[in-house]
């Protein structure tokens, strides 16, 4: 099961902003911007009654901010995401689309079955990550999705022609949910692990897509780095273009260069090459 706080927020963009900000140094682990504010997300197991004790927006009086609570059970989840789940399509070669919709004639097209999982293709973070994949080559490259939501980036990649490939999340729904969606998309170079990025000591990679939050990424950037051969990409996101300094600062100090971003809505995804 899963909490859900639903936040109303005035006024919406900065305070928004600030909110998700302070929410991802607690244990809430997925967020969806909404028309007045935001919802987020945490498993029922790692709930406590002062989850919000160190939200300092909330109790600054330049914002008014409300919340409410819903507990969310695992059929309803699903039934939600599947009267609601429309198929996307990306630079006109990716398509991503549930089992119930239609299939279409496309270079890439992706079966996902997103349950609790993050990782649809329709936020902007995972659309961006999206294209910059379409827009490398991966062939044989060996990749790590950390992070992997639904392992919709680790399925793309192999689509692409890279192998092997690990995918990582430390929520087990995301790694049944990885499983489950590799097995329907026919992949075989994707291995999917329930961990976090303690996982990596002593692995090498090509390419390594992580698409977590800002906090997460500043804390495994030097571990990130180390996993990565020379030559070797990394793709960011999860953060917003504010971010950007803190992100390219830790990039700089691990020997990353910075070779291209994609901003969509405020949201970016960047590309670094290491040196």
């Amino acid at each position: 099961m899963y909490i859900a706080y639903h936040f109303t927020v005035e006024p919406l963009e900065l305070g928004t902003e600030i909110l998700l900000a302070e929410l991802q140094d607690t244990p809430f682990e997925s967020f969806e911007e909404t028309e007045t504010g935001l919802s987020a997300y945490v498993q029922a197991s790692q709930h406590t009654d002062d989850i919000l004790a160190d939200v300092m927006i909330l109790d600054n009086p330049e914002f008014k901010i409300s919340y409410e609570i819903e507990k969310i059970e695992t059929v309803n989840w699903n039934e939600e995401w599947e009267k609601n789940f429309n198929p996307i399509e990306v630079s006109g070669e990716c398509y991503i689309r549930a089992p119930f919709h239609e299939s279409k004639n496309v270079k890439y097209e992706i079966v996902i079955e997103p349950k609790m999982s993050f990782g649809t293709g329709h936020h902007q973070t995972t659309s961006m990550m999206i294209q910059h994949l379409l827009d490398t080559d991966l062939t044989g490259k060996k990749t790590l999705d950390m992070g992997c939501g639904t392992a919709i980036l680790a399925i793309l990649a192999e689509m692409k022609g890279a192998g092997p490939i690990d995918a990582i999340d430390i929520d087990n729904w995301c790694y049944l949910n990885s499983i489950e969606n590799a097995e329907r998309n026919n992949c075989k170079q994707i291995s999917v692990y329930e961990g976090d990025a303690s996982m990596l000591e002593g692995k090498k990679y090509d390419v390594i897509i992580a698409n977590i939050n800002r906090n997460i990424l500043l804390n495994d950037m030097k571990i990130y780095a180390s996993c990565l051969e020379k030559g070797g990409l990394l793709f960011l996101s999860g953060f917003y273009t504010e971010d950007i300094p803190y992100i390219d600062e830790s990039c700089q100090a691990n020997g990353l260069g910075f070779v291209s971003k994609l901003e969509k809505d405020n949201w970016v995804a960047l590309k670094y090459e290491m040196l």
